[in-house]
């Protein structure tokens, strides 16, 4: 047994069971030992940014970890904007990166870099295996930091010698780090601030916004009033009918701003204090009132679920929250299409239990409203901001969740990102749906250019042209054709509502370009 058999056993015996590669040649030892370890499934992708993206949304599905295998300092450079969404979300990711061979760094080779320092920022833990004979416990120590509450990306450096080398034996997994539990004092602060008659929030994230915490939270606004919220890019959340409703603060920091008017207090479960996405002239950076207070349930890694829970019982709040969305599916609407035509058509035909991966941007707002009163679906958002997450976590999603449907909605702008992704999709005949808003432009960026005070500057053709993506014209199904996925296009309402119908009776990946 070589390290890298080692390795891939290892993980195995720690419950990571899938891959999401694009390697080189300082890994070729890791990809020639899967064969030996049937148990590990690999998924090549064909760019790194579409691994990492796949992991995250593999993670966020599936609750547990998939490894990533990236080439030396600049793949993982390659697969970084991902890797910070995942960060962000607080998703388990292992992420593995293969290194030089110990003796052959001295030498300065062309794909020789910093490693440590491009993962740090990403990475919540951060090891270098340079020895075959240590290569499994470093393994087994890098599942337990990506699995450990609230989940994080553990970075295995590993040398192409500790890979080809003979090893000993795999290691056993280890004990989980659980969420920590929080203190009854914060339980009984918290049940405090909701008796005393001024006006709170809750904000929810993690745990606190899916199944038992959700829950949790509706039997605790039963019981006091208390308005339930989220931050813009929650990660994870359960919305549609039958579910406990919880507000979305604004995108825009003046509607931030306004929602959380005249609030006082607002008691943080898993969440951060909210703040605007980016700095601007003359606005604020924090969206909550000027003396508003906060205060801590659980900290992202405490066990919010269970402190809610506690908290409910705490307050006397009655079994199950009365307080459910209604199921109210909008008409199909006809004529031209626009951002609220297609969100209505999608809501109407959305299947219960769908994945809907969310990386509309602009068109996000509306695809929200209309969905938040559709059958029951689980909905994931860019939650570090950067783009090109939409299609490859729509990857990890069907592949955590093979027997539901996955719907990816996403601009033509942040498609182009990690259009690869189709690719994947085709190959592993994956149940995905992709919708892209075909507005040909940088829509949001048209719209920031304002709100930054830019365009008190003057604003001419060279600029503009920065935001223009019809010279030329994306053809997205052509570009999907040549990738091995069905697709088609819809002008208007009664195009889109057929060809999105048939596409959530069908098993297969499919790609729907919607013109707006």
């Amino acid at each position: 047994m070589n390290g890298a058999q080692s390795l891939i056993h290892t993980l195995v015996n720690c419950g990571v069971k899938l891959c999401f590669a694009n390697p080189g040649t300082s890994e070729m030892h890791f990809v020639a030992a899967l064969d030996s370890v049937p148990e590990m499934r690999a998924v090549l992708c064909l760019f790194e940014g579409v691994a990492t993206g796949a992991a995250d949304g593999y993670a966020r599905i599936g609750g547990s970890p998939a490894l990533t295998l990236l080439h030396l300092g600049p793949g993982l450079a390659n697969g970084l904007a991902n890797l910070h969404n995942a960060r962000r979300a607080c998703s388990p990711v292992v992420n593995v990166v293969g290194e030089h061979a110990t003796f052959h760094r001295q030498y300065e080779a062309p794909l020789t870099a910093d490693i440590v320092g491009i993962a740090r920022p990403v990475s919540s833990w951060i090891r270098e295996s340079r020895s075959a004979l240590t290569v499994a416990a470093d393994a087994a120590r890098a599942v337990q930091a990506a699995r450990a509450v609230p989940g994080g990306v553990a970075t295995l450096i590993l040398s192409a010698d500790a890979a080809w080398n003979p090893a000993e034996r795999p290691a056993d997994r280890l004990p989980d780090i659980g969420a920590a539990p929080v203190s009854a004092a914060a339980i009984d602060n918290a049940a405090a601030w909701l008796r005393n008659g001024r006006k709170t929030v809750l904000l929810l994230r993690g745990a606190a916004l899916l199944g038992t915490g959700l829950e949790a939270a509706g039997r605790v606004q039963a019981a006091t009033g208390v308005r339930l919220c989220c931050d813009t890019f929650a990660p994870t959340t359960e919305l549609g009918a039958g579910r406990v409703p919880v507000e979305r603060l604004p995108y825009l920091v003046e509607q931030a701003i306004e929602c959380l008017d005249g609030v006082e207090q607002i008691i943080l479960v898993g969440a951060a204090p909210p703040v605007a996405f980016f700095g601007y002239p003359d606005k604020p950076s924090r969206c909550a009132p000027e003396g508003c207070q906060f205060s801590y349930l659980a900290h992202p890694h405490e066990d919010g679920a269970g402190a809610l829970s506690a908290l409910a019982d705490l307050l006397g709040a009655p079994a199950r929250s009365p307080r459910r969305v209604p199921l109210n599916l909008p008409d199909l609407p006809d004529g031209g299409l626009d951002a609220a035509s297609v969100a209505a058509i999608m809501a109407a035909l959305t299947p219960e239990e769908t994945i809907l991966v969310d990386e509309a941007i602009t068109s996000s707002p509306p695809l929200l409203r209309a969905m938040a009163t559709a059958r029951p679906h689980m909905h994931l958002a860019v939650a570090g901001g950067s783009l090109g997450q939409g299609m490859p976590a729509a990857i990890g999603a069907a592949l955590a969740a093979p027997d539901r449907k996955v719907v990816c909605a996403l601009g033509d702008g942040s498609a182009g990102y990690t259009m690869q992704s189709l690719w994947t999709m085709a190959r592993e005949n994956l149940d995905v749906t992709t919708v892209i808003y075909a507005n040909r432009a940088y829509a949001i960026l048209n719209f920031e250019l304002q709100r930054a005070g830019a365009a008190a500057l003057g604003v001419g053709p060279k600029a503009l042209s920065m935001f223009d993506l019809g010279r030329p014209r994306l053809d997205w199904v052509k570009i999907a054709e040549g990738m091995g996925v069905e697709a088609s296009r819809a002008t208007n309402c009664e195009e889109l509502a057929a060809q999105y119908a048939s596409a959530m009776k069908q098993r297969a990946p499919r790609l729907i370009e919607a013109v707006i």
